[in-house]
């Protein structure tokens, strides 16, 4: 026992002095960060022992079926001692099967491609619009449009392609030809005289398309739902309108699932709640569940054929690599994990159990004016934070930082929107695994009551 603990505190000495952690200061990850070593269903375990409900999905939307499963690690187990890698040039088996139960689930788009991040699947959507616009448009129709709110990424691309100013800060300059259109948040309606706001947020997109020249646009990029930019769900009409410019003026439109993808909204994608079709649909996160690094850029077979030799042209071709996409494991839990989700009915459980979660926060309302706006779907859950609900005044980032500490001191682990959108980080964020129980979501619900309850007293 004495070795052990002696293991563990050279580690966390170690963790703290040379691992350089994401999203976390310098100053905080001096004093020491919390270092978990197991999990089990939404549980996790610390180095200290103690237990957690993880209502974050592993703090980044990712573990859908939860920790602990062995039946995932199995599969890829089994599958990198048969065979491990080989690059995508290549067939394989899992790759294959995994292709044919995904696209089993999303009629009307017939390739997948694979990778490793959400990051890497939007850069293959990005580069695919782009070769198209120089092999059939003479390089014009160069421009991807994206959201404000919207965020598509960590590389300098998917950063270019992000309407999040703080996640941006420093990192310029961008790649050139990502070009910004308003946001859908109808909380804060930028058109109050609009008689459907559904509609008139949508017409502002086709505004900048004409301002930018139809033309010279390839394709928009739009999450479903947006997650880190403040779970924001999409009016009424405005999908339908969406899809009606973009057919109107020639742009693809690619749907960005990597968080809303593989049942976290109640539905397999999250566009599917909107009967709409997309052309090219990316994912990663709860693809595999966080047990494999895997992520898919699926397309119609229309966007496939536009980049195929022809009349010679021997540079015609998707000219694109992406060597751990050659990795075996990420197929192999991807199959494994949908098995999980079919024959435990987690989507049905994402919606019904994502019902209860929206209906006990908007409960809270009535006791917390802090509270301006509960929205969300499915198990994707988002509490907007205001100083007042008449002026909408959001509140200062410590807030939120306050009241999710709050909930870790007692034993439920949320999120929350991180240094992403000046003056606008007021944003809670809830994502439990697709396995969560009623006990388990009313358990959230009570602790969330008592952290906003213990930090709006000092305010």
């Amino acid at each position: 026992m004495n070795s052990r603990l002696n293991e563990l505190d050279l580690l966390k000495t170690v963790d703290r002095d040379h691992v350089w952690h994401h999203l976390t200061p310098g100053a905080a990850a001096s004093n020491g960060l919390p270092m978990f070593v197991r999990g089990k269903g939404l549980s996790l375990w610390d180095s200290e022992g103690n237990e957690y409900l993880d209502a974050s999905a592993g703090g980044v939307w990712v573990t859908n079926v939860g920790y602990g499963r062995t039946e995932i690690a199995d599969a890829v187990r089994d599958q990198l001692a048969e065979l491990n890698f080989f690059a995508g040039s290549m067939g394989n088996k899992p790759a294959a099967a995994f292709a044919q139960k995904l696209l089993d689930k999303m009629p009307g788009l017939n390739r997948v491609y694979y990778s490793n991040s959400g990051s890497e699947a939007n850069e293959k959507a990005f580069k695919m619009v782009r070769q198209i616009a120089h092999k059939h448009y003479e390089g014009k129709k160069y421009k991807i449009l994206y959201r404000e709110r919207d965020y598509h990424g960590t590389t300098i691309a998917a950063l270019s392609a992000t309407g999040q100013a703080e996640r941006r800060a420093h990192f310029g300059p961008f790649v050139p030809g990502f070009v910004e259109v308003p946001h859908c948040m109808e909380y804060r309606n930028q058109y109050p005289e609009a008689a459907d706001y559904g509609v008139k947020a949508a017409e502002a997109i086709e505004e900048v398309i004409l301002r930018e020249g139809a033309d010279t646009v390839g394709a928009m990029i739009l999450e479903p739902i947006t997650a880190g930019g403040g779970v924001i769900t999409p009016p009424e009409g405005y999908w339908e309108k969406v899809r009606e410019i973009c057919d109107k003026y020639n742009v693809l439109l690619i749907m960005d699932e990597v968080v809303c993808g593989v049942g976290r909204t109640g539905k397999w994608f999250g566009y599917q709640h909107y009967g709409i079709q997309p052309d090219i649909v990316t994912m990663a996160k709860g693809v595999a569940s966080g047990y494999a690094a895997i992520s898919c850029t699926v397309t119609t077979e229309r966007v496939y054929e536009l980049l195929q030799e022809e009349n010679g042209d021997t540079l015609g071709f998707f000219r694109d690599i992406s060597t751990f996409g050659g990795c075996l494991a990420g197929a192999a839990a991807g199959l494994a994990n949908m098995k999980i989700i079919e024959d435990e009915g987690l989507i049905e459980n994402s919606r019904l159990m994502g019902e209860r979660l929206l209906d006990g926060l908007k409960a809270l309302q009535s006791k917390h004016t802090i509270m301006g706006d509960v929205r969300g779907k499915g198990l994707f859950a988002g509490i907007e934070l205001v100083v007042d609900r008449d002026s909408k005044a959001p509140v200062d980032e410590s807030v939120a930082i306050a009241i999710a500490g709050a909930c870790k001191q007692r034993g439920v682990l949320i999120g929350r929107t991180n240094r992403s959108l000046e003056g606008f980080n007021n944003i809670l964020n809830f994502s439990p695994a697709l396995t969560a129980t009623a006990e388990q979501i009313d358990h959230i619900v009570a602790v969330v009551d008592e952290a906003i309850a213990s930090v709006s007293a000092t305010l």
